[in-house]
């Protein structure tokens, strides 16, 4: 397990949300002395903590663990689902015309010279 990647990714997150190693370790209980050891992977951290990170960064576990993200097709799904139930029908018809000219980009971007 390569705790410098992890921590990285934390990093990042953490970032994102515009929050300080202070204003994070709050939040998960910690130094920011052992944030600041976690980011730069100079410290193991624990399954508990580790967890905590990812509730309070608002993210799954798995996108601290790889670069991307390893979800399947079933998921996806799912979560596209979840997205088109909560759109109007004006929506989900814009959306489903997106989806058509992307999918048309992909295929001429694939296709040989």
């Amino acid at each position: 397990m390569d705790y410098y990647k992890i921590g990285q990714r934390i990093r990042k997150f953490r970032k994102a949300y515009r929050l300080s190693q202070e204003q994070l370790a709050e939040k998960v209980g910690i130094s920011t002395t052992h944030m600041s050891h976690i980011e730069t992977g100079n410290t193991k951290l624990s399954l508990p903590l580790f967890v905590k990170l990812a509730n309070v960064l608002s993210i799954q576990t798995d996108e601290l663990l790889h670069d991307t993200p390893q979800k399947n097709k079933t998921a996806i799904k799912g979560e596209l689902e979840e997205i088109l139930d909560s759109c109007s029908m004006q929506d989900i018809q814009i959306i489903e015309d997106v989806v058509k000219a992307v999918k048309v980009s992909l295929d001429k971007y694939r296709e040989p010279d």
